[in-house]
């Protein structure tokens, strides 16, 4: 059986709700944005402390890292993205990208272009290394909360307060469809690993994962009390997690179409919530301003029917898991935890446990009917015969470097090498940037000489 998530570690140093939190590819890093206008980098290594960068006006709405991990870009309510080195010098560009508060901004896949999202309603496209602006996508008639790259860089989705979640080609720059959320309107969207499907975070309590290419909604979790805030697919794209307001995270099998966990921890609303890279750990922040480190413990997973499937990497096994509905009646289990202790100790690192399970299913049964006794029990009937399909070989995420074709040294070498080429442009914007406010002074410099000039020359005609 699976073993449950454990709690592994928990930050304190922002002094505002977390808004957002993304871990580096090699899991050394986490970066973090929060309404106090700072971005923070933890470093995963308990001795190295965290580093806080100053620069944003106003609240930071979003952070990423690069696909290589050399860059974090920011998005905030002072309109501006900003582009930060990861170490102790904090060194970053930045760019007027909207003309109001920027919700999201999202790295492509091949590091090369950014994707941001709008109060302003438009959705804008840049090249990463400098910060050119490509074109606008400008269907949405309010806010846009969120905007994502797909994993193959073809497709954008985007959600806004107009209660549409918007599907757009990125080379004719079109929207091809329009997904509508009548009850509410989507805080957040992603797409599935293997790129066939999207899942949305709602106001109205709910997810839901639908279908790109026959647009059918696939499956609805009513799971949540509160406003569903953030959520994040485990890169294997069989588990999704959730955040919401009711201060909760929920797990959820997309394969079963079941809830599996609820997650207890952070006392207030749960804001955003990210899996790592590999899916072995994923992290949450909140509104009592920590952020948390958990152990996701999926790596076996015996399912209901017998099978046993071993998740050896995460994307090895995207396209292998069978994504496909299963006629056996399922027990639903749920598995909930109590709150965790020790708030006061910051960088705790005891692996606490933080899940009881039920005892028996009928109280397992009655944890479901205790949260909704009609829509639980229907809803998991209807997703686990509406689950996933099955990717094809087209969708399915770019396998590993390292998985024989390529020998793991050249691998090694060649992200060394983008790494220090991201670094470099990145240095030569900045340098850019303070060439031109050089420029800018001895302009200002110039011109008041001439001035003054001018006044000596009209007090020595006078």
């Amino acid at each position: 059986m699976m073993s449950d998530p454990t709690l592994e570690r928990h930050f304190k140093g922002h002094r505002d709700t977390v808004t957002s939190v993304d871990f580096s590819c090699n899991m050394k890093q986490i970066a973090t944005g929060s309404r106090d206008s700072c971005v923070m980098i933890w470093n995963m290594k308990p001795q190295m402390r965290a580093y806080r960068f100053d620069g944003h006006k106003e609240a930071v709405n979003c952070v990423q890292f690069s696909p290589s991990g050399h860059l974090v870009a920011s998005a905030s309510r002072d309109k501006t993205v900003r582009l930060w080195v990861p170490s102790m010098k904090a060194d970053s560009t930045v760019f007027r990208a909207h003309t109001a508060t920027v919700r999201s901004v999202n790295f492509s896949a091949d590091g090369q272009a950014l994707v941001t999202a709008s109060d302003d309603k438009t959705i804008k496209v840049w090249t990463v290394h400098r910060q050119k602006f490509l074109f606008s996508l400008n269907q949405h008639i309010n806010w846009v909360r969120c905007a994502k790259f797909s994993p193959d860089d073809r497709l954008i989705v985007s959600c806004s307060d107009d209660k549409t979640i918007k599907l757009w080609d990125k080379n004719s720059r079109e929207c091809i469809h329009s997904f509508f959320e009548h009850a509410g309107f989507a805080n957040y969207v992603d797409f599935h690993p293997s790129g066939t499907c999207i899942a949305a975070a709602s106001t109205d309590h709910s997810v839901k994962v639908w279908d790109i290419r026959s647009h059918k909604m696939l499956q609805h979790y009513p799971v949540h009390s509160g406003v569903v805030n953030g959520l994040s697919f485990h890169p294997a794209g069989n588990f999704l997690i959730t955040a919401s307001s009711d201060s909760t995270m929920k797990i959820l099998d997309l394969v079963e179409g079941k809830l599996l966990y609820t997650l207890h921890g952070h006392q207030g609303p749960v804001t955003c919530v990210a899996f790592s890279r590999t899916g072995e750990h994923f992290s949450s922040g909140g509104s009592d301003e920590q952020v948390m480190v958990w152990k996701s413990n999926f790596d076996c997973v015996e399912r209901s029917d017998g099978v046993r499937l071993e998740q050896k990497s995460a994307a090895s096994s995207v396209g292998h898991l069978p994504l496909s509905s299963h006629p056996s009646v399922l027990r639903s289990q749920t598995f909930e935890s109590a709150d965790v202790t020790n708030r006061k100790d910051s960088q705790t690192t005891a692996r606490s446990q933080s899940f009881s399970h039920h005892s028996s299913h009928s109280r397992a049964a009655h944890s479901h009917a205790h949260r909704d006794p009609t829509t639980t029990s229907s809803s998991t009937q209807q997703n686990r015969s509406q689950s996933l399909p099955q990717p094809s070989h087209q969708d399915q995420a770019r396998p590993p470097a390292s998985d024989g074709r390529v020998p793991s040294g050249l691998t090694n070498t060649l992200e060394h090498i983008m790494g220090q080429l991201d670094i470099l442009t990145q240095t030569v914007s900045i340098l850019e940037q303070r060439l031109t406010l050089t420029e800018d002074k001895l302009k200002e410099c110039l011109e008041n000489q001439m001035e003054i000039g001018l006044h000596l020359q009209r007090k020595a005609d006078a």
